[in-house]
Formats: C-alpha cells, sequence, structure tokens
C-alpha cells in the first residue's frame, strides 16, 4: 500500500509540473498572439511528439520528455545580415557555424523582407511582457497554492485547548515519569482536557506558543489560569513545577536553564489565515530561492562532492524534478491524515513554481531572462541614440551571444545531470 502511494505521489507531481510548464507557455503565448506575433508551435515536453493538432496556426502538443516545455516565435531575431547568408558551412570554426545555424533556423521563420507578424519588431515593452509572462504565469500559480494551503486548508496550530495531561512531573523536558515522580501541576489544579486557555495571570492567549511562553518564564510562581469549560469559564490557580531543559542560542552555545511546567498537551488544528498570507508566502519564498539561485553553481558542486564522499545532503539544497518527485511520493506514502499529505504535495509544488519563477529571471540565453536582458539593451541602445539626436540604431543581433547560450545550455545541462544523479543515489528524504 506504501509503494502504491508512493507512486501516486510521484505521479501527483509529474502532473503538477506539467500543468506548471503549460501554464509558463501559456505565459508566453497569449501576450505573443495578442500582440500579433505568428507563433507556430506550443509543445509540453521535448522529444518525440506523442500528440498534436493544429489550431489557428499554432501546433499544439505533448512531447516525450515532460522536463519542459516551449512554443516558437517567428522573428526571434532579425534577419541575417546579407554578408552572412551563404550555402555550405560558414568560414571561421564551431561556433560561427552555430552562429550562422541559429540565423538560418530564424530566417525560416521570416515571410519575406515586409514580415510584420515577428518578434523582433515588437515595441521594447511589449517583448519583455511576452518574454516576463512566462515567468509570472509560475509565480501567479505559485500564490494560488499557497492561498488554497495557508487559507483554504490552513495551518497545523498547537491551540489553547488542552489535548491531555501530563502524570507527573519529569526531571527535564524530555524524561519519563517514575514512580518517585511528583504529580504536575496541570492535574493537581483541576485542568482537564478538554478545558480551554482564556487567559493566564490576566493575559489573554491566542495559541499555546502564547500560553508556553508564559509557564515557562514562571517557574514556581503561582499563575491564574482562566479556562473556558462546558460553555462557562473557570477561574484555577496553577503553579508551575521547576525543570531544568537544555536551551541553544542563536551562536549554536547550549546552556541549561530553569523553566515551568504545569503538564499540558495542547491540541493541534488547521488554522485558517488570511487572504494575503498566501500572496506573503509566495513573496517570502522567492527570497529564500532567490538566495540558492544565486549560489547555484557552489551548491551544486557540495552537492556533487556530497554524492561522491557520501555525505549527508544539505536539506535546503537545490533538488531536481527527480528529487522533488521523490519527496511528493514520501509525502503521499506519510502515515497522516490525508489532509497533511495534500498539504504537503501543495507546497512542494507551490516550491517548485517560485523556483522556475525566480531561475527563468536570470539573466542568461536562452533563459527568459536574456531575452528580457537583449530587449532592454536594445531599449538602451534605442534611448542614447535619441538623446544624442543618433539614427535608430538596428535592432539588436542575439545570434551573436549563441556561443554563450550554449555554455549557458550545457552548465546547466551538466548541474542538472548532478542533481538527478545525487537525488537518485543520495537523495534529501523528509522522513
Amino acid at each position: 500500500m506504501e509503494i502504491l502511494a508512493f507512486v501516486i505521489g510521484v505521479a501527483l507531481m509529474v502532473m503538477g509540473l506539467a500543468v506548471s510548464i503549460a501554464l509558463h507557455e501559456l505565459g508566453h503565448l497569449w501576450p505573443a498572439k495578442k500582440f500579433g506575433v505568428r507563433v507556430g508551435q506550443y509543445m509540453i515536453g521535448f522529444g518525440p511528439t506523442l500528440w498534436s493538432k493544429r489550431w489557428r496556426g499554432t501546433e499544439y502538443g505533448f512531447k516525450a520528455i515532460p522536463l519542459g516545455g516551449y512554443i516558437s516565435m517567428a522573428g526571434m531575431y532579425p534577419p541575417s545580415p546579407q554578408a552572412a547568408r551563404r550555402d555550405g558551412r560558414a568560414a571561421g570554426g564551431f561556433f560561427a557555424t552555430m552562429v550562422q545555424d541559429a540565423r538560418d533556423a530564424n530566417d525560416e521563420t521570416l515571410q519575406g523582407e515586409g514580415d510584420t507578424h515577428v518578434f523582433y519588431r515588437l515595441p521594447i515593452h511589449k517583448r519583455i511582457i511576452v518574454m516576463l509572462g512566462g515567468p509570472l504565469m509560475n509565480f501567479f500559480f505559485a500564490i494560488v497554492l499557497f492561498s488554497i494551503l495557508l487559507t483554504g486548508i490552513g495551518i497545523q496550530t498547537a491551540t489553547t485547548e488542552v489535548a491531555r495531561l501530563s502524570e507527573c512531573v519529569p526531571t527535564t523536558t524530555s524524561a519519563e515519569c517514575t514512580e518517585s515522580s511528583p504529580a504536575a501541576p496541570a492535574e493537581a489544579a483541576g485542568i482537564q482536557p478538554g478545558d480551554v486557555i482564556v487567559s493566564i495571570d490576566g493575559e489573554p492567549v491566542a495559541d499555546f506558543t502564547e500560553a508556553s511562553a508564559i509557564i515557562r518564564s514562571s517557574p514556581g510562581e503561582q499563575l491564574t489560569f482562566v479556562v473556558e469549560r462546558d460553555g462557562g469559564q473557570q477561574t484555577l490557580q496553577v503553579t508551575p513545577a521547576t525543570i531544568q531543559t537544555e536551551v541553544t542560542a542563536a551562536d549554536g552555545t547550549t546552556t541549561i536553564e530553569e523553566v515551568g511546567f504545569v503538564g499540558i498537551g495542547p491540541t493541534v488544528e488547521y488554522v485558517q489565515q488570511p487572504i494575503w498570507a498566501g500572496p506573503q508566502m509566495a513573496v517570502e519564498n522567492v527570497g529564500a530561492v532567490a538566495g540558492i539561485i544565486w549560489q547555484l553553481p557552489a551548491k551544486v558542486w557540495q552537492t556533487g562532492v556530497d554524492l561522491v564522499t557520501g555525505q549527508e545532503r544539505d536539506p535546503n539544497g537545490p533538488l531536481s524534478i527527480v528529487g522533488a518527485s521523490r519527496l511528493s511520493g514520501e509525502v503521499a506514502a506519510a502515515d497522516s491524515p490525508v489532509l497533511n499529505r495534500v498539504a504537503g504535495f501543495l507546497s512542494l509544488l507551490a516550491s517548485l513554481n517560485i523556483a522556475l519563477f525566480v531561475f527563468n529571471l536570470i539573466p542568461l540565453l536562452p533563459l527568459d531572462g536574456g531575452h528580457i536582458a537583449v530587449a532592454l539593451w536594445e531599449g538602451i541602445k534605442r534611448v542614447w541614440a535619441r538623446l544624442f539626436r543618433r539614427p535608430p540604431p538596428k535592432p539588436v543581433d542575439a545570434t551573436k551571444l549563441v556561443p554563450l547560450t550554449f555554455a549557458v545550455f550545457v552548465a546547466l545541462l551538466v548541474m542538472g545531470g548532478v542533481l538527478i544523479l545525487a537525488d537518485l543515489f543520495n537523495p534529501v528524504t523528509l522522513f
């Protein structure tokens, strides 16, 4: 049964990734068509085509390898310079041939010199909108998922309702009761399971964290508990026992402190959050993921070192889709309520979309951020020419950056391979 649940979890993550990719490409497709750009293909996946259908001039379909997607827009770059057009291979070696091949492929999407339904002829702001549309779709999808998670389902919170009572006062917070252990103050004071703590010493408490903070800071001091029971309120006097516990400071040092203990365990419930909690969580995740992306080469290198040496991986490090799917399988197979597993899956899928959003904004071709950077550079050149009353510059020929694009592609391929191998043979696990 656990194996079946694991497989279902993996399948759900693969489907979630497919939906995320589809939305990303729709984010490019919609504005491109709106601005009149001719779009030849809208494909989910790479490799051999499994299914496709042409509709309104665009071929829509699915390919065999669901690790990405693309749309093919006409005239991503300006036409090849007349001097660069030739039959046969380009002179100048491997990279010169790559540049010319890219120009040839781009020229095949053009319909004559006067073709206006092409990407490179769009105004700068429209080009940026088209390229930014994909990442933004992932960001908005993450907001929807986080909103369902936080506002629709809620966050597991230790409430002020008492679920259970300790039998005794242990010598430390982790010690077990013995025959010689004194009775817990909560039970001696008359607190019962089901009581809801309203206030302690006149201070209202909204959750168990607030109640626990007051109790821990008051060892040996009598406290007045107001609890709600059977529709009414009762006042009870409770004196927390004094126990010793380890406290770890921010610098990692550990000290022994005396804290208060009354012996109550809270009821854990899903507490729905305000409607703005989803967008706020998405923004916070963008900052966290950006910190990882900024250090991606170093973190992937360390992941490779951990793979070779057998060291435990950083649980907050980067993952491939294999790792994300594996975690989804673990969540689905966990021995926990269904709602907990649904929440875990939504959190993983939302985080994956935040990663897609941030990663695609890296200002390097072939990523969306690279195309945005090219458009911004052309815009700067135009403003500069206008300021100094010079003729408008020609469109930027990004095919000249094909060697750099190739280097980035190879780097991404290598890093992706390292992460996939690590996720297969030295995976991050939840349990």
